[in-house]
C-alpha cells in the first residue's frame, strides 16, 4: 500500500502538548515498514520553514524511514486549483489542497494527515472523491494515522 504522509504526521511525533496523538503517531511509525511511504517537495518546503532545532528532528525522521519525495507538477497544481475553486480548501491554505492533489496524481492509496481542519474532514473526503470521480482520477483515501494503526 502506498501512503502519502502529510507534514502534520511527522510533526506529531514531537507534539508533547498532544500526548495522545503523539502516542498514536509513534505507533503508526512503529508499523510503517509494511507500507511504501511518500512525502512531497511541499512537505520538505513546509519543514524548511520550521525553526532549525525542529527542522533537524523532522529531517532525521524522513531519512530514518527512507521517505521518497514526490515532485509537485503542473497536473497536481491544476487539480489543487480545482479543489480550491470548488471551495474544498480555502485558497489561504493552498498547500493543503496541493498535498491531496499530489497524493491523487501519483496514485497513492491514502493520504495520512492530522490536519482535521482542511484535509481529514467529512466534507473534504466527500468533495475530493466527487471531483476525482468526475475527472476520472484514482480515489485516494484520506485518513489519520489512528485509522491505520
Amino acid at each position: 500500500m502506498k501512503l502519502y504522509i502529510e507534514t502534520s504526521v511527522i510533526n506529531f511525533l514531537f507534539a508533547e502538548d498532544s500526548p495522545e496523538k503523539m502516542k498514536i503517531t509513534k505507533e503508526f511509525f512503529n508499523n510503517i515498514a509494511k507500507y511504501q511511504i511518500y512525502i512531497s517537495d511541499i512537505v520538505l518546503l513546509e519543514i524548511e520553514q520550521a525553526p532549525e532545532h525542529k527542522r533537524k528532528k523532522l529531517m532525521k525522521i524522513i531519512t530514518k524511514y527512507k521517505m521518497k519525495a514526490l515532485e509537485s507538477n503542473e497536473e497536481a497544481e491544476k487539480l489543487a486549483d480545482k479543489y480550491v475553486s470548488e471551495g474544498i480548501v480555502p485558497n489561504k491554505y493552498y498547500n493543503d489542497a496541493l498535498h491531496i492533489a499530489i497524493a491523487t496524481k501519483y496514485k497513492m492509496d491514502a493520504i495520512v494527515s492530522w490536519n482535521l481542519t482542511h484535509i481529514v474532514k467529512l466534507n473534504t473526503k466527500f468533495k475530493v472523491k466527487e471531483i476525482n470521480e468526475k475527472l476520472k482520477e484514482k480515489d485516494v483515501i484520506i485518513c489519520t494515522p489512528e485509522e491505520i494503526v
